[in-house]
């Protein structure tokens, strides 16, 4: 049997750095067994790639429009990814 994975590729706008935004999606991500990444953009942006169980995406998808307390998120823009699915999350 396999198991359904859902790929995105989100990109989060606002005061989303300098704010623990990343760590703080890793931690999410972590806790909901996502593999991806969270990267800041030069344009001060934050880009999460999310793979995993579809409704566990669906969650972390759901918190990046919050975020940590510290953040405050104006946009966030999501799409499929192609991306080969990492083996763990990661913050860079």
């Amino acid at each position: 049997m396999t198991t359904t994975q859902e790929k995105t590729r989100c990109t989060i706008s606002g005061r989303v750095q300098g704010v623990c935004f990343r760590a703080a999606t890793q931690e999410q991500a972590v806790r909901l067994g996502v593999t991806g990444y969270a990267r800041n953009l030069r344009d001060g942006r934050v880009e999460v790639l999310a793979c995993g169980p579809p409704e566990a995406v669906a969650q972390l998808r759901e918190w990046l429009h919050e975020g940590p307390p510290a953040a405050t998120v104006e946009s966030v823009a999501c799409e499929p990814a192609d991306d080969p699915a990492p083996a763990e999350f990661s913050v860079g």
